[in-house]
């Protein structure tokens, strides 16, 4: 893992006002400051004050089980975008909406749009899943032939728990166990090389072992 924070520079909106933000990323885990309040955590919807709640009561920020919600965060994440002319630069503007307590224990709201910019036209993501995974994905299928998304989320050695995954960050690497891991087919494969997961990542994230992953690969496809 990086021992440099990659900024994600943004806004931060609720019922008292907008001031911008910048997260810091180290591929795996984030920290932002809002409002004079330090919040961290490994996905954008499990940001906890570092400094306990009366931190956060003091700033007006809304907790739910002691995590960030009832606000909206706008941020900008750089990739990289390989093609026939190399590699290029991009930046994944993401918007999130994080509701407020609802009847059923969680979130009333989670809503998470992205959107891409590359070779003078901009994708969208369809924006109705609420996931990272599916969104990003999305956006890959809509690139021109060719052109690939190189991050975490397309890499041949990366995977989710059959279990299930949250929102952002959630994403098993294996490239300590490559071999093993690309025989893997189905539930049953992944089971059994889970324990030789290298560490959980962020789907945007980057390392130099990257490789595109092909269809069919591990549990996942």
């Amino acid at each position: 893992m990086s021992e440099t924070r990659t900024p994600f520079p943004g806004t931060y909106r609720d019922t008292y006002g907008t001031e911008p933000i910048e997260f810091l990323s180290d591929g795996r885990s984030l920290l932002v400051v809002v409002r004079g309040v330090a919040l961290a955590g490994t996905d954008f919807d499990m940001l906890e004050p570092v400094n306990g709640a009366e931190a956060a009561a003091r700033a007006n920020l809304r907790l739910h089980h002691n995590c960030l919600c009832g606000c909206e965060l706008t941020f900008h994440i750089p990739l990289k975008l390989s093609g026939p002319e190399g590699v290029s630069g991009a930046v994944l503007e993401s918007r999130l909406v994080l509701g407020v307590p609802g009847p059923r224990g969680g979130l009333d709201q989670e809503d998470l749009h992205l959107r891409l910019s590359f070779g003078g036209k901009t994708y969208q993501s369809r924006g109705n899943t609420g996931w990272f995974e599916d969104e990003l994905l999305d956006l890959a299928r809509q690139l021109p032939e060719g052109v690939h998304l190189r991050a975490c989320i397309t890499c041949a050695f990366s995977d989710y728990s059959p279990y299930g995954h949250g929102l952002f960050g959630c994403l098993a690497c294996f490239r300590d166990n490559k071999a093993e891991y690309l025989s893997v087919r189905d539930k049953t494969g992944i089971f059994r090389v889970w324990n030789t997961l290298t560490e959980y990542v962020q789907e945007t994230y980057l390392c130099p072992e990257f490789q595109l992953r092909k269809p069919g690969t591990g549990y996942r496809g």
